[in-house]
């Protein structure tokens, strides 16, 4: 079942039935759902593609019998409700993914601290992440995902679940690693769209990405995940992606508050979520209890509480004392 029926969890339902599982796509959006049953299209996806057979959107899930995994997809700040909201439900199921990237405001949580903190530490857990476009998953255009599960068996449950000809998953115990990675690329593609907004060229572009993915294996290694899954699917790959196609809000938004100068509006010129400035603030929050040198992340951060203007905060990275690159 696959609880929140935005475009990613719309897409991610169809990668399970491809995969030839009966999935249930439930959302809180009765209308949305009422929608996707009658149309079997998304109506904010710009695509003619129909929600695969084995796709049922569900209002109530009240008679849906035993379940071998929840997947939540849901805004990251919603998480917590939404695990709380989920261990009081007469659901029957036996664990919980994530497919949310993010953390959380104030507490610095990640998913699987929130899902432990509502359900228990004994869950099953896995986080799904990867460079993946819901739009062209649906399209079924070929794609992979990392499975960070706390458990072997519903990591390798969870990977066939998801197999089939056009989409490919892979699988680690490295769940820290895999959800840093979804979380701070997203703070990373904003300020690749602000140097790009701000017409600085392609080897500040490749700058950033590459200084960025400094900055989430640091900050990941230091809250216990390894080093060699930022370099796969759910840190490199996932970062290039979110930094480079202008189908990544995050970037959409870096360009907009570029161009406009001011948060509200560059927002709205999106109209959709942006995860990474949610994720840049917490992390401004608890900045000196982190432990590590986040120098992109901080002036994104301050870009958004209205600290620093774009031009003063590439200004202020460029202007840091030299250091040795691996540190």
């Amino acid at each position: 079942m696959v609880v929140g029926a935005g475009a990613w969890g719309t897409a991610l339902a169809s990668v399970f039935a491809r995969g030839g599982c009966q999935t249930l796509l439930w959302d809180a959006d009765d209308t949305l759902i009422n929608t996707l049953a009658t149309t079997r299209r998304h109506p904010r996806l710009n695509t003619d593609q129909p929600l695969d057979e084995l796709v049922e959107p569900v209002t109530d899930f009240s008679d849906a019998g035993e379940l071998m995994c929840v997947v939540l997809v849901v805004p990251f700040q919603a998480l917590r409700a939404a695990a709380t909201t989920l261990s009081t439900s007469r659901l029957n199921y036996s664990a919980i993914a994530c497919a949310s990237k993010g953390l959380e405001l104030e507490t610095l949580a990640m998913a699987h601290e929130i899902i432990a903190d509502a359900n228990g530490t004994n869950m099953p857990f896995a986080q799904l992440s990867g460079p993946n476009f819901a739009l062209e998953v649906m399209r079924g255009h070929p794609a992979a995902i990392t499975v960070a599960a706390t458990t072997t068996e519903l990591g390798h449950e969870l990977a066939e679940a998801m197999h089939s000809g056009r989409f490919r998953a892979y699988i680690t115990d490295d769940v820290v690693g895999v959800e840093v990675g979804g979380a701070l690329k997203n703070v990373i593609a904003i300020a690749a769209g602000i140097a790009d907004g701000l017409a600085l060229g392609s080897n500040t572009r490749a700058a950033l990405i590459t200084r960025g993915l400094a900055e989430m294996a640091r900050f990941g290694t230091a809250r216990g995940g390894r080093l060699e899954t930022f370099m796969g699917l759910s840190g490199m790959g996932d970062l290039v992606l979110t930094c480079t196609d202008d189908q990544s809000r995050n970037r959409q938004f870096g360009l907009a508050l570029a161009k406009l100068g001011n948060i509200d509006k560059a927002a709205a010129s999106v109209g959709a979520l942006v995860e990474g400035a949610a994720t840049a603030r917490a992390l401004a929050q608890k900045f000196d209890a982190i432990g590590v040198d986040l120098p992109i992340a901080m002036e994104v951060a301050a870009v958004l509480e209205g600290k620093r203007t774009p031009s003063a905060a590439v200004e202020n990275l460029l202007a840091r004392d030299p250091k040795n690159e691996i540190s």
